[in-house]
């Protein structure tokens, strides 16, 4: 009997017909790019799996929600209080601590708390009895490992550690998944949008959409922005081209990585402080490019 035989995927005939057995990253990545320009898969193919690409280079500190932005209850709250900050909110899970935020006790779920409505049910009312266990994982995870875990224990939601064993802030799969899709927008980031948030010491997540205006008035500095009106035109024109994920470049005190990018624009990039010796080693650096030109 002659057993038919199982046709190759899509992305095995491509790599048969566009990869070498020895190719490295970036090669494969130049060879995608070129495969999209051909027509052979889409843009938005594409940028998927450069998102994957990036996602097993990233680390759980490069997007995280940081600890100043977090939203916790407090355990002895009572359970109009809980609802009352649930739905303000808008989340759907929130970290439960005792004292401080480095005591999370448990992960609450919106939605338990709807068996709660009326004053019957609220007198009997134990935290305890809805309360799910935190996981926490250290700032330094890699975004893919982290992903699997989160598929293993069918967990969406995990506490940051830093290296002293503080909370440090909280990291979902919906953060991972949006370095692979793009950003997923709801109801709620509509009327929420934060262009600039700290992630870290002398690091921040910075929205490519930023007014530079903006972006002078919240770090105190004074980039030119005659010609540009967003901090995404201004590391775009420094580049001098379209940056792709990954690309990094230095403009005054700052140093720009570009963690999501498509075709047309910047979506958002890592911000971080240079010290001194950083800024005049950028310049030296700056000034090499121009004497080789």
């Amino acid at each position: 009997m002659n057993k038919t035989k199982k046709k190759p995927g899509w992305f095995s005939a491509l790599k048969k017909k566009f990869f070498k057995p020895k190719d490295d990253r970036v090669q494969i990545l130049q060879h995608l790019r070129d495969a999209q320009r051909k027509g052979v898969i889409n843009l938005d193919a594409l940028m998927m799996i450069e998102g994957v690409f990036q996602v097993s280079e990233m680390r759980v500190r490069d997007i995280m929600v940081p600890r100043s932005h977090l939203v916790v209850i407090q355990e002895d709250l009572g359970v109009e209080d809980m609802l009352s900050i649930a739905a303000n909110s808008g989340h759907s899970r929130f970290p439960v601590v005792d004292e401080g935020l480095d005591e999370v006790v448990g992960i609450l779920l919106a939605k338990d708390l709807t068996h709660y409505q009326d004053e019957k049910s609220r007198k009997d009312f134990e935290i305890k009895d809805i309360l799910r266990s935190a996981v926490f994982v250290p700032e330094s995870k890699r975004l893919n490992v982290l992903l699997k875990d989160f598929r293993e224990s069918r967990n969406h939601m995990a506490m940051v550690i830093d290296e002293y064993g503080g909370v440090a802030g909280l990291v979902t799969i919906e953060d991972v998944l949006e370095q692979i899709v793009g950003e997923i927008d709801d109801e709620h980031d509509a009327a929420d949008v934060t262009n600039i948030r700290r992630s870290g010491f002398q690091r921040y997540s910075v929205r490519g959409l930023t007014p530079l205006a903006d972006f002078n008035q919240y770090f105190d500095s004074k980039l030119s922005h005659e010609k540009f009106e967003t901090i995404a035109g201004l590391v775009t024109s420094e580049l001098g081209h379209l940056p792709e994920r990954g690309e990094e470049v230095s403009i005054d005190k700052f140093h720009f990585k570009v963690i999501s990018a498509n075709s047309r624009r910047i979506n958002s990039m890592q911000v971080s402080l240079l010290s001194e010796e950083e800024m005049e080693q950028a310049e030296n650096d700056y000034l090499d490019t121009i004497v080789e030109k």
